[in-house]
């Protein structure tokens, strides 16, 4: 079992996740900048006060744990760099505390050499480029940092994000190959716990969908 640094645990992916990764007997160490939002109690479950944009909070997370999970996302008011100035600080963190693997969760439209984008693919990040630049220019910077890192990295990429019951299986490819265009958020967390112990995707971008 590891012992996991989870960031973004509050939002409706997280919130999956740390289900999980409890259920599969993991510790988790949780950053959350409002305690009284997380409704899960555990044994395992360690909650710290904080904000992943404040070095020591992310120091405080990071410390004593074997692996990240990095599942935070931009919401209405967000910092113009928070996924990418909060990686910068998580990654300061693991190398400081000697913990050796992240897993970053992103969106479709970050672009990948594997990817064989369709007519339909090239249309969405075209209008994420227009109307969510801001998230998208976020994403692209954030996954050099992790690729500049000298850290074990997975970044998981999903398509639309939908809240209907687990299903218990999903397609695991690229964008344009072997996609479709939603995933659920409960089958998303399981193959992000499965990361946690499986090595297959390491340094690579995979994009889970039906």
């Amino acid at each position: 079992m590891k012992s996991i640094a989870l960031f973004g645990g509050t939002g409706r992916t997280g919130k999956e996740f740390l289900k999980k990764a409890l259920a599969k007997g993991h510790k988790v160490r949780m950053l959350a900048r409002t305690p009284a939002k997380v409704n899960t109690s555990s044994a395992q479950l360690e909650v710290v006060e904080g904000d992943v944009l404040n070095p020591e909070d992310v120091k405080k997370t990071v410390a004593g744990t074997d692996i990240v999970v990095s599942l935070f996302g931009h919401v209405k008011g967000s910092p113009k760099w928070l996924q990418s100035d909060g990686t910068f600080n998580i990654l300061s963190a693991m190398k400081e505390h000697r913990a050796d693997k992240i897993i970053s969760l992103s969106g479709g439209g970050l672009p990948y050499e594997k990817d064989q984008p369709k007519f339909a693919d090239k249309m969405i990040r075209l209008i994420m480029k227009v109307a969510v630049p801001k998230v998208l220019n976020d994403a692209i910077r954030h996954a050099e940092i992790l690729k500049e890192s000298d850290k074990e990295w997975i970044i998981v990429r999903g398509p639309r994000l939908t809240d209907e019951p687990e299903k218990g299986n999903y397609r695991v490819g690229w964008v344009g190959v072997n996609a479709s265009t939603s995933i659920g958020r409960a089958d998303l967390a399981d193959f992000l716990v499965k990361q946690v112990e499986d090595n297959q995707f390491n340094q690579q971008m995979p994009f889970v969908s039906y």
